[in-house]
């Protein structure tokens, strides 16, 4: 089946007594045990609607199992703690999102967890490799600068030392790109993004091969990061409309970062789909579509980021991303607010970037509202 197809029937719980075409909802944290193939409990990742949904997303990323989490940051701090401990080493992708980072470095030292945060080029990735080097962590497109790096190549390289690669994939979502056939063994997304959709949930996934899930069920289960039944059935609702409205997404996105590449008061945009993106070549090869989300400068002797935020009518400046809305943030502010002035200006975010989420109004309309906030 197609992503669109897969998105409406794969996974979906028939409900033989009524004949509804949507999974029930099983509500229960106690289930009957006697005669019973497992243990069915929430902690342990096995309810019929967390494995409905999981059984969509397996579809849609092409990977063999996953493990549904109540937040994006329980299913990343489940899959590293999964893979490292005491002595281990990890190398991380330096352009993530920040509370990724913040995550690593607050907790990792305590643990007694080396680690290296290097550029996204694969050179650097290998040069960082130590003999203890247990997992390789990168994130494509990056939070917020868009950068891009060569999935199956980074793949190979953790596959040719026995090395576990894992990958953020929540700004590309399943529609656009799929790490696992690129060789990947771990893909987290946060779902209370592009797979959620419409700025209600908070929730987590790790999909991958059925080894590696393995593995991060057995620390996810004693870290009980689980989600509800009730939040189960939202996401599977939110999951079938995610392909058009990613497509929508997508196209949108392309008209919005050509407008402000052409704007004067814009003095960059970052965006995989614009031909003057250092990662365009690569994205072309891994992407399907270059995604809903971007990030841009205003020129600051023109305007300052925070009159430009709030001059604006539709785009909305919000926290998060993802949904059906368009909203903007200043990263330094939110998102990347927990790293140090020092660290954000050697990712280069600045206080004045602007990550944009895209939604599904008519282009033209968020176009014009960007456009009124801007000094012409």
């Amino acid at each position: 089946m197609q992503k669109t197809t897969q998105c409406v029937h794969t996974g979906t719980r028939k409900d033989k007594s009524t004949g509804g075409l949507n999974s029930p909802i099983y509500p229960s944290s106690s289930f009957e045990y006697l005669d019973a193939a497992e243990n069915i409990y929430p902690r342990y990742y096995n309810t019929p609607n967390q494995r409905a949904v999981v059984e969509k997303l397996c579809a849609l990323e092409a990977a063999e199992d996953g493990i549904l989490f109540s937040s994006g940051m329980a299913a990343i701090s489940s899959v590293m703690i999964a893979f490292l401990s005491s002595g281990d080493h990890a190398v991380i992708q330096r352009d993530i999102y920040g509370g990724t980072h913040h995550f690593i470095t607050a907790d990792f030292d305590r643990f007694r967890i080396g680690y290296s945060f290097v550029a996204n080029r694969p050179e650097d990735i290998v040069a960082a490799v130590r003999p203890n080097t247990k997992l390789i962590y990168i994130e494509s497109p990056s939070n917020p600068l868009l950068l891009i790096t060569d999935i199956a190549t980074v793949a190979k390289i953790g596959r040719d030392r026995n090395i576990v690669t894992a990958i953020d994939n929540t700004f590309a979502s399943p529609v656009n790109q799929n790490p696992v056939p690129l060789g990947i063994d771990v893909v987290v997304h946060s779902a209370t993004k592009y797979l959620g959709g419409h700025s209600d949930l908070c929730c987590g996934v790790a999909v991958g091969r059925s080894e590696p899930i393995r593995r991060v069920k057995e620390a996810a289960v004693n870290l009980g990061g689980s989600m509800n039944a009730l939040t189960c059935h939202l996401l599977e609702r939110s999951l079938k409309t995610l392909s058009v409205r990613v497509e929508r997404q997508n196209a949108n996105a392309m008209a919005i970062a050509e407008f402000l590449a052409r704007h004067p008061a814009v003095r960059r945009v970052n965006y995989p789909g614009l031909e003057t993106h250092p990662g365009y070549a690569v994205a072309r090869k891994q992407m399907w579509g270059f995604g809903g989300m971007m990030s841009f400068e205003v020129d600051d002797r023109r305007i300052s980021a925070d009159q430009f935020l709030r001059r604006l009518q539709l785009v909305t400046p919000a926290l998060s991303l993802g949904g059906v809305e368009t909203i903007i943030c200043a990263s330094a502010a939110t998102s990347h607010a927990k790293l140090t002035p020092d660290e954000r200006a050697g990712l280069g975010i600045t206080d004045g970037l602007l990550r944009l989420s895209v939604g599904i109004e008519d282009a033209d309309d968020i176009i014009a509202d960007l456009s009124q906030a801007l000094p012409h």
